[in-house]
């Protein structure tokens, strides 16, 4: 079995896609980005790109759809990508799978395609030994060539970080960045959210440099920084960004019971923002009812709470309450929490 690293790919994508591929391993953030690469690559021609860049939901996947996604030819193009972003490939059961790899036995009647499976990182693969991962690859790896991505290295990191900032126009030294990585947590959707705050508050006080006082005052920790980005996409109704968010979670071995709790907390805070917000409440006034010390913090919920509804917030926080009384009678999984994001 050829198990190929993300770096290849890469070079892959350079020399031209074709074939199918499978993402899996733990950086999912990765697995993204090259997903945006590959599309970039095979849909050249923005106007074509709605018939030559199919993206099928994992809520939306059946075999029949991605059959019926593979036989269309491109459309003024040599090829057409089809990408099935999150499909818990290792979680499913015969007859299922039996199916699945019926429709990709078809793959190479179909030349002009590109298709991506990629999986996200799950207890089944974590908790895999060597003998047993390539046992889950064993049967997909003969339609679809394994992409390993694996967790980035500290250093490697930490100068990735770097480059972030310097994007945005200012600069970090490796102090600061392992210093945001430490109270942030590894994961590259994080550190990327959070280089984006660090640099528009660094920016919007007239300096370029980062110091550690400005991590300290900004910088969320991994949960609630993720809590955050969770709640946001569970009230604005966006399944994709909800399963990512709750997927960096997973990632980090975080409770569910503590991730609930997280969420729940900062709509009840959103909820009284927004009620402030309509009676004419200052951020001051909106930082002590919340206890929050931050005012950049508290702006960012009071930016959040002007584009929800109360409506859509009672809502969330009722599928909360729900969700909660689901996990106290389960046996800790997440289950309860995808089940409310699939409410959405």
């Amino acid at each position: 079995m050829d198990i190929i690293k993300e770096d290849i790919f890469r070079k892959e994508i350079k020399k031209g896609l074709s074939g199918g591929y499978l993402f899996f391993g733990e950086e999912d953030y990765m697995k993204s980005f090259c997903l945006r690469l590959a599309r970039e690559s095979i849909c050249t021609e923005e106007t074509f790109a709605v018939f030559n860049d199919v993206r099928i939901s994992p809520l939306d996947y059946t075999p029949s759809v991605l059959l019926n996604a593979l036989m269309p030819p491109p459309m003024m193009a040599d090829k057409k990508i089809i990408t099935i972003d999150g499909l818990a490939l290792f979680d499913m059961k015969s007859p299922d799978t039996d199916e699945f790899y019926e429709v990709l036995s078809t793959l190479s009647e179909y030349d002009y395609n590109v298709l991506i499976i990629s999986v996200p990182y799950s207890s089944a693969e974590e908790s895999a030994s060597k003998k047993k991962l390539l046992s889950l690859l064993s049967e997909p790896s003969k339609y679809l060539t394994p992409v390993q991505f694996d967790s980035i290295a500290p250093a490697r990191l930490s100068s990735w970080l770097a480059k972030h900032f310097e994007h945005h126009g200012v600069t970090a030294s490796p102090s600061v960045c392992n210093l945001i990585i430490e109270r942030c947590g590894r994961s590259m959707f994080v550190l990327s959210s959070e280089s984006e705050k660090l640099s528009y508050y660094v920016l919007s006080h007239g300096r370029k440099d980062i110091t550690a006082q400005d991590v300290d005052n900004i910088c969320t920790t991994a949960i609630s920084s993720d809590a955050f980005a969770l709640t946001n996409a569970i009230t604005d109704g966006k399944y994709a960004e909800a399963i990512d968010a709750l997927r960096i979670m997973k990632f980090h071995k975080v409770d569910p019971t503590i991730i609930l709790a997280e969420v729940s907390r900062t709509l009840c805070d959103l909820l009284g923002i927004k009620c402030m917000q309509e009676q004419g409440a200052t951020i001051p006034e909106m930082m002590k009812a919340t206890g929050q010390k931050n005012d950049f913090v508290t702006k960012a919920y009071a930016r959040a709470a002007t584009k929800k509804s109360k409506e859509k917030l009672r809502r969330a926080i009722i599928l909360c309450s729900e969700a909660d009384t689901m996990l106290k009678e389960s046996s800790q999984t997440y289950e309860p929490i995808e089940r409310l994001i699939c409410h959405l």
